[in-house]
């Protein structure tokens, strides 16, 4: 696999909550200098980001429900509408994920079926947070993604308690089948790692170090 394939199923991510407009501008530059599958950032981003990268190829992808999951699905829903509206292209929404611990699984279908809708045809991709799941839920998870609807399951956030593994990539893939797009993201820091993800299943990987991973590094 060459850099440019690599590069092609990289989210350039910069979700930091201390990112400051110039560090956006700098991440979309490097989106379109290396060709990669999109920059994903917060939401407040996704104005300047559509307008940064107009006409580049490089995809707009924000954050729903970011970090935790739990906010209600009206305003995840709302939060996917205004976020489409202003130019955003790919919607990674997290899961509720105490919900779906409590069984709770047409909460969760729901909740991602709401998103779904209000991305009025967008590419969504549920964040499953792999961390704080065994591997019943996480098929579970994924079950419920797929039937809501969704074009991708995501593994973190990176800002839980751990992230990608190969064992749930796999275990991801396994379950949503070839159609259905699977992301792998956090802790995914070289070229070797990514390798191993795609390599595992990942049809897209979510890292803030594009770069480094497309270098080889």
């Amino acid at each position: 696999m060459n850099s440019g394939d690599i590069a092609g199923k990289i989210d350039h991510t910069l979700l930091k909550p201390n990112a400051t407009s110039g560090q956006i501008e700098k991440l979309c530059a490097e989106a379109a200098q290396y060709h990669f599958a999109s920059v994903c950032v917060n939401p407040t981003w996704v104005p300047l980001c559509s307008k940064l990268l107009r006409g580049s190829g490089v995809k707009v992808c924000t954050v729903i429900g970011f970090p935790l999951g739990s906010a209600n699905t009206e305003s995840k829903a709302a939060e996917a509408e205004t976020a489409v509206e202003q130019g955003a292209d790919e919607l990674d929404m997290v899961i509720n994920i105490g919900k779906l611990l409590d069984g709770d699984d047409r909460y969760v279908l729901q909740d991602i079926e709401a998103v779904v809708q209000a991305a009025r045809g967008r590419t969504v991709k549920v964040i499953v947070e792999i961390c704080y799941l065994d591997s019943a839920q996480i098929v579970r998870a994924c079950q419920l993604s797929k039937d809501a609807g969704a074009q991708f399951v995501k593994t973190s956030t990176g800002f839980g308690t751990g992230g990608a593994t190969e064992e749930a990539v796999r275990l991801m893939r396994q379950t949503v089948g070839p159609r259905m797009g699977v992301k792998a993201a956090g802790g995914i820091r070289n070229r070797d790692d990514a390798i191993r993800m795609l390599s595992a299943g990942a049809s897209r990987i979510g890292a803030s170090a594009g770069i480094a991973i497309v270098e080889g590094g």
